[in-house]
């Protein structure tokens, strides 16, 4: 019996307990914020005030100029002894080279002066010495461009050499070398080139001018040159002159590429046109190649031809292969 009424009594307490369950409100038992966070006051959008930042000063400037330099020396050396079966001739070469070229770039306006300066001398055993390379170039040119690879040009170029060239013959009496007669001479001959034109530049390593309007100017100021007997003209400068004036049509081709990471060939070539004698141009083709053995050894072929029947009938040449010391500005 009292454990019939225990079972009741338990029965009863849960039915009670579920009830009181389901009637507490569960949105009272959910989390409240923090009531004791202190706000923190905010100042009225009428309190700001504006704060000038300085700004630094970079001073940067844009260069529109480059620049580039070549300076070196090219020997050659031979010594045989003298009981040499095959013969040969002891000998000594020397040759200095400079050059530059410093361009302007901006917008559509350029400007190109390049300086090409070379002098050599070899000597032999038993012989004076002579010059084998001789060249003074320097080239100014101004253009505008037309379209990306067109462009009006205006150009003047100055060429002549530092040294006389001599010929040369045997004492009669004494069989030595000296020598009979002197063939050039600083100025003797130099040109003046001026040229205006279009300018094809389809890549920074080639260019072609044609000149359509163009004027040169050559002068022979030594008079023993110029006033030579059995001589009509000297360079096209008639006997007794110093100046002579040609109006002209000019090609002017210059390439500067690599072909290899270290081998470069570097070429002029430029064909002079009087309008008189459309018929019989001058040329002339300078070509040199270069391969780089270390960051200052190289080994350098350079050839010249040149055609002027003011100076010969045939066309003159030259050759010469060197192993040569450059330094070249930039680095």
């Amino acid at each position: 019996m009292f454990k019939s009424i225990n079972f009741l009594f338990v029965i009863l307490l849960l039915v009670v307990s579920q009830k009181s369950i389901a009637q507490i409100d569960l949105k009272k038992l959910r989390a409240k914020p923090d009531t004791n966070i202190v706000e923190k006051p905010q100042a009225p959008v009428s309190n700001l005030q504006e704060v000038a930042v300085p700004i630094p000063q970079l001073d940067l400037e844009v260069n529109y100029w480059k620049h580039w330099t070549k300076f070196g020396i090219n020997m050659n050396q031979a010594s045989f002894s003298e009981n040499w079966s095959a013969g040969g001739v002891n000998s000594i070469a020397v040759g200095l080279l400079g050059w530059h070229k410093s361009e302007y770039n901006k917008n559509n306006f350029q400007y190109v002066t390049e300086l090409d300066l070379r002098y050599g001398k070899i000597r032999n055993k038993e012989q004076l010495a002579k010059k084998n390379n001789d060249r003074i170039f320097w080239d100014h040119k101004i253009a505008h461009k037309l379209s990306k690879s067109w462009a009006l040009y205006f150009a003047v170029t100055f060429e002549s050499q530092f040294d006389a060239g001599y010929k040369y013959g045997r004492d009669s009496e004494t069989n030595e070398e000296i020598i009979t007669d002197t063939m050039s001479r600083f100025m003797a001959p130099g040109y003046f080139t001026e040229s205006f034109g279009l300018e094809y530049k389809p890549d920074n390593t080639f260019s072609l001018r044609l000149g359509t309007g163009t004027a040169r100017q050559t002068l022979v100021v030594d008079d023993r040159i110029s006033q030579k007997e059995n001589e009509k003209d000297r360079f096209g400068v008639e006997q007794g002159a110093r100046f002579r004036n040609d109006l002209a049509f000019q090609i002017t081709a210059n390439l500067d590429r690599n072909l290899s990471k270290n081998l470069n060939i570097k070429s002029r070539y430029n064909l002079f046109a009087d309008y008189k004698e459309l018929s019989d141009p001058d040329h002339r083709l300078d070509v040199i190649l270069t391969a780089k053995v270390t960051n200052l050894v190289n080994v350098s072929l350079t050839g010249i031809m040149v055609y002027n029947s003011a100076e010969a009938d045939k066309v003159q040449y030259s050759q010469a292969l060197a192993l040569g010391l450059t330094y070249a500005l930039p680095r």
